[in-house]
């Protein structure tokens, strides 16, 4: 019989808004973060009946999308949230500009004014489909309760294929209060939306014979693989060709840094052999990786020699930036799975070239140029020895961050071994991603210890999502980098304008001056607070936060503002003139490859 196969329909009263909360139910939804008011109430009327329905009240409609984010990075799952209209729906649009840029599926319930107000101005009526066009995968206005099973249904499935991004979904008031029949499942018939799945036999055939031939070869993966899914495959094709590999930042944990194939992450400050393999490459294997400006520096000198194959679910990358010789346009499964069959025929049938003087060159790069950092001269703890630290003493966390100085130190001194296990705000470099994304990281993976690494900018933008997550039982742990100052801005204030630090001190952290005290703030949330301005403290504090399990915990880490990040490749310039310190850039005239 096919009723194994094939539900029988679903056929039920309903209203608008009880169909939203039944279509996510179908969908196998058991999150959602959201903060109600009167365009979505009739949906949250519902929503309180449902027994398979988890809902996170947050205290900012910015966090529910963050959160959406965090959850959906760290599970593979889409994200969902829930908003109202007017400034509620406006302030998920960070959130929205954020999952397009890095390819998060998240999927964003919106409520509007009744269909009859809009265009009238009515109270918090705000045109978010049109203001959200640019920054979503799609956007839908729903007028009639009718269409909402079909559409949350083509939502989820359009968040969640091809290339992964964020669907936002408006429904009128009068639409959630109209009485309908509830009808499930619905047939999913997109006419203009055919997401390429699996590259032509002779491309893929192309790219096998370029990589037999390349002698200075590079896996360039981004954060693509991590979105299809297809990091075991990424394992196999490197044991079989030996080939190194570089991380972007969306990247990182899509191939363990562990392995000693891994150069790292390439980029503005990205580490000298990850640079520098790119820069002398021959052939580039691109998986799922855009080419974006900090990854490439000047773009016209990057890579001069190497021939590029370009694998990228998304047609509108390909050739994008940087020209693609072997185009494999599908997704990353299919494109490795019939790389991986015809690997080892090609070999056979074009040999392979000598990549031991490759691996030599980059060896000797490697010992030269380690990631590294000098103690401060200010008696004030080292940023990054706090986050070595914990990198070391938590390694199977999952670690988001906020933006700024904090979060290239993470993905510096930090080991990401598996996908998803960092969570971080990439193309958008959104201030205040790292709390909300870890408390929706942590509603994803309860089992899993969750730190947040912030700095104390971007802590102060979200940091009331500690409340959500004490009274919802999330104990995200945060490690608090607290430099009093916005360090990367001050850090180019240092090197670009002759120290003039305009409008950077923060007046967090040193000396009797603390607004706020974060031990205060942590302590008014019911959260446990440790301040470490010691590092012969450092250990303890990361150990006791370790051992709380009962509600978030915020450990403050006294940190110097003079501590800069290294290596760095000033923006607009070529990767050729990476600094390793500063005033210091590598010379590879010793160094024969």
């Amino acid at each position: 019989m096919r009723e194994a196969m094939v539900r029988a329909t679903i056929r039920e009263p309903s209203t608008g808004a009880r169909s939203i909360v039944r279509s996510l139910e179908e969908l196998g939804v058991t999150d959602i973060f959201g903060l109600p008011g009167g365009a979505i109430l009739p949906t949250y009327d519902p929503l309180f009946d449902s027994e398979k329905l988890r809902h996170v009240l947050v205290r900012h409609e910015q966090g529910a999308g963050h959160a959406a984010e965090g959850y959906a990075v760290s599970t593979g799952k889409v994200g969902v949230c829930f908003a109202t209209s007017g400034p509620g729906a406006t302030n998920v649009v960070t959130a929205l500009l954020d999952a397009n840029l890095d390819s998060v599926p998240i999927v964003v319930i919106t409520g509007q004014v009744g269909a009859s107000a809009i265009g009238t101005d009515a109270f918090q009526e705000a045109d978010i489909v049109g203001a959200s066009l640019p920054l979503t995968k799609h956007s839908y206005l729903i007028t009639d309760a009718n269409e909402i099973p079909q559409r949350i249904a083509e939502a989820f499935y359009l968040a969640q294929t091809g290339r992964p991004g964020p669907v936002i979904v408006d429904v009128t008031k009068s639409a959630q209060v109209q009485e309908c029949d509830f009808v499930w499942p619905p047939n999913i018939q997109l006419p203009g939306y055919h997401p390429s799945l699996k590259p032509s036999v002779s491309v893929i055939d192309d790219a096998a014979e370029a990589m037999s031939a390349a002698r200075r070869p590079v896996f360039y993966v981004g954060g693509g693989m991590v979105r299809s899914q297809a990091t075991e495959l990424l394992l196999e094709l490197v044991e079989k060709t030996g080939f190194p590999v570089v991380t972007t930042l969306n990247a990182r944990g899509a191939f363990p840094d562990s392995d000693e194939r891994c150069l790292g992450m390439p980029g503005m400050h990205g580490t000298v052999p990850a640079v520098v393999a790119m820069q002398r490459s021959d052939l580039l294997i691109t998986l799922g990786a855009r080419f974006d400006d900090r990854v490439t520096g000047h773009l016209e000198s990057f890579a001069p020699l190497a021939k590029v194959i370009h694998a990228d679910v998304d047609p509108a990358e390909i050739s994008k930036n940087r020209f693609a010789d072997i185009a494999l346009l599908g997704d990353l499964k299919e494109t490795l799975t019939d790389l991986l069959a015809v690997l080892e025929p090609a070999f056979e049938q074009y040999g392979r070239a000598d990549i031991k003087p490759w691996w030599k060159f980059l060896n000797s790069v490697k010992e030269t140029f380690p990631v590294g950092y000098q103690d401060t001269s200010d008696n004030l703890m080292s940023p990054q020895y706090v986050i070595e630290r914990l990198g070391m003493l938590a390694p199977d966390s999952i670690f988001s961050t906020g933006v700024g100085q904090h979060q290239m130190w993470a993905q510096q001194y930090v080991k990401f071994n598996f996908p998803g296990q960092l969570v971080t705000s990439c193309g958008a470099g959104t201030m205040g991603f790292g709390i909300p994304a870890a408390m929706g990281a942590k509603v994803g993976n309860p089992h899993k210890t969750v730190w947040c690494i912030d700095g104390d900018g971007s802590f102060q933008m979200t940091n009331q999502e500690l409340a959500t997550c004490r009274i919802n039982d999330i104990p995200i742990k945060v490690a608090l980098i607290n430099n009093s100052s916005l360090g990367m801005v001050r850090q180019w204030q240092n090197l670009f304008y002759e120290k003039r630090y305009s409008h950077t001190e923060l007046n967090t952290g040193h000396g009797s001056r603390r607004i706020p005290d974060f031990m205060k703030l942590a302590d008014a949330y019911d959260c446990a607070a440790i301040r470490v301005e010691c590092p012969e403290d450092v250990d303890a504090a990361i150990e006791e936060a370790m051992a709380i399990n009962d509600r978030p915990v915020v450990v403050e880490f006294v940190v110097s503002p003079d501590a800069m990040i290294w290596p760095m490749v000033p923006a607009g310039l070529s990767n050729d003139e990476i600094q390793y310190a500063r005033d210091v850039r590598p010379d590879f005239s010793g160094l024969d490859d």
